[in-house]
């Protein structure tokens, strides 16, 4: 999918909502605990009920990597299951990929020809020879950490050096790159107020945002300084809505949760 595209999904339904498929066996609905597949059969329902609501589907691949072969092909059915019915859904792996050279080619081909996926996110800690593999795939997008959401960014990504946080070297650098209009980059809600100052560095580029919702994010904050032209948004829930209820009806209330924030994201594309 190019971004062209994505821009006219997110204006056709009035939507920059990514819904994350985070499956924890734990958490889900016990009835489907005898399904043959109850990963698949959950993700599947809520996919059912939400697809005209969102414009993405993220699932975060160690949910599906915990549960060895049966949760893989879970994986696999899902994302087959969104390519044949929804092919105008923007899919993410969320597999947070970092490694250097021939191995990050594999990696890629495994998400991006293997699985189909639009997009997988990537960590660039290892510098560009780790992310430039990704980008050499056209019309597939690499999303880049950024700042993340999680207490532990403070650890490394807001360092001074040489004068200059960590995480804006990064975004500078990785804007030389080649392919590098391929890349889009991971912001978490919670840091909200740094987006301004994102925003100077990458004007343009599709921003992942995380944590809104049940991790306290604040969208009227991330809208008001991270939205360009072009809305250049996704944002992400998933405990929010697929886990709002764990009785029968979950599909239909996690519809309810994701038509909720759809309606607050048509009022702000509306002003």
């Amino acid at each position: 999918m190019t971004t062209a595209q994505l821009v006219e999904q997110i204006k056709k339904k009035q939507s920059f909502l990514c819904i994350g498929l985070d499956v924890d066996l734990n958490k889900i609905p016990e009835h489907l605990l005898n399904e043959e597949d109850p990963i698949f059969a959950f993700n599947k329902a809520i996919i059912d009920a939400t697809h005209h609501l969102c414009v993405a589907y993220k699932p975060n691949t160690a949910f599906y990597e915990a549960y060895g072969i049966k949760g893989w092909k879970a994986l696999e059915k899902t994302i087959n299951y969104l390519n044949e019915n929804h092919p105008e859904i923007f899919t993410i792996a969320d597999a947070k990929r970092g490694d250097i050279g021939n191995t990050s080619t594999m990696y890629a081909k495994a998400f991006f020809e293997d699985l189909a996926f639009d997009s997988v996110t990537v960590a660039p800690y290892m510098g560009k020879d780790s992310v430039e593999p990704f980008l050499a795939f056209q019309d597939k997008h690499t999303i880049m950490l950024g700042l993340t959401s999680n207490a532990g960014a403070f650890d490394f990504q807001t360092k001074i050096v040489d004068g200059k946080e960590l995480y804006k070297q990064v975004l500078e650098t990785s804007k030389t790159w080649e392919n590098a209009q391929n890349l889009m980059y991971v912001v978490g809600a919670t840091k909200a107020e740094y987006l301004a100052d994102i925003r100077q560095i990458i004007p343009d580029s599709f921003l992942l945002v995380p944590g809104i919702g049940a991790q306290g994010g604040n969208l009227q904050d991330v809208c008001k300084y991270g939205m360009n032209d072009t809305v250049g948004l996704l944002i992400n829930s998933s405990r929010g809505i697929i886990y709002a209820s764990k009785d029968e009806d979950y599909a239909e209330v996690a519809a309810e949760k994701a038509k909720e924030l759809q309606l607050e994201m048509a009022e702000i594309l509306s002003a």
